[in-house]
């Protein structure tokens, strides 16, 4: 398997998963920074010019929620996911789609706001609702969260993604983090994890962009 990856974007969810589940993969660094997402040859691999991709034998797979879950079948060994259990699995489901369309895309808000609108005035008040959206999504995975992990008593998929945008949360600021305590010992047990460790020495702590 091939990672396409940008340092501590999106993709870094796919890279821990990867390594929690033992899997034998290859990455491949895109720099959205530099604009490697929108060069010819990668979106040959993902027309949709976002990372992460995965490059499997079978062909390759974009979007978070569905490389997770692939990675959970692929290696149910790891026990990333409740694979013999249909609701539990769809309630881990249920909760990589809210953090993929809901968080991600409240985040992006303030990262990207020209992907909501062509107008600067419009693009600035986008850019200024984030930290409110944030402040709600947040406020209702505080809640979800009954622990110790994100899905419950058993660490899963829903893991990696929780930590990664609890951590981007952390580092920009747009709300403060100390109104969710559950998710910030969540984070602090994420960053224990050799998976953790593994991905941010490979990655560096930064996002590119």
């Amino acid at each position: 398997m091939r990672l396409y990856y940008s340092p501590n974007a999106a993709s870094r969810v796919a890279h821990i998963a990867l390594v929690e589940a033992g899997a034998d993969y290859e990455l491949v660094l895109t720099n959205t920074r530099a604009g490697d997402q929108r060069r010819p040859e990668y979106l040959a691999v993902n027309p949709k010019g976002r990372v992460p991709a995965l490059e499997t034998d079978q062909g390759v797979l974009t979007e978070t929620p569905a490389i997770l879950l692939y990675i959970a079948q692929r290696f149910p060994q790891a026990r990333l996911a409740p694979l013999d259990d249909p609701f539990a699995l769809a309630q881990v489901q249920a909760r990589t789609a809210f953090l993929a369309c809901e968080v991600q895309v409240a985040f992006a808000m303030h990262f990207r706001s020209y992907r909501y609108a062509e107008d600067p005035a419009a693009q600035a008040a986008i850019k200024a609702y984030a930290p409110t959206a944030l402040a709600e999504k947040f406020a209702l995975l505080e809640d979800m969260h009954v622990g110790p992990w994100a899905a419950g008593e058993a660490f899963s998929i829903v893991d990696p993604f929780l930590f990664v945008m609890t951590a981007w949360l952390e580092e920009e600021g747009l709300c403060d983090a100390r109104r969710f305590p559950k998710l910030q010992k969540h984070a602090s047990k994420m960053r224990e994890r050799p998976s953790v460790k593994h991905v941010v020495a490979v990655e560096g702590p930064r996002r590119l962009s």
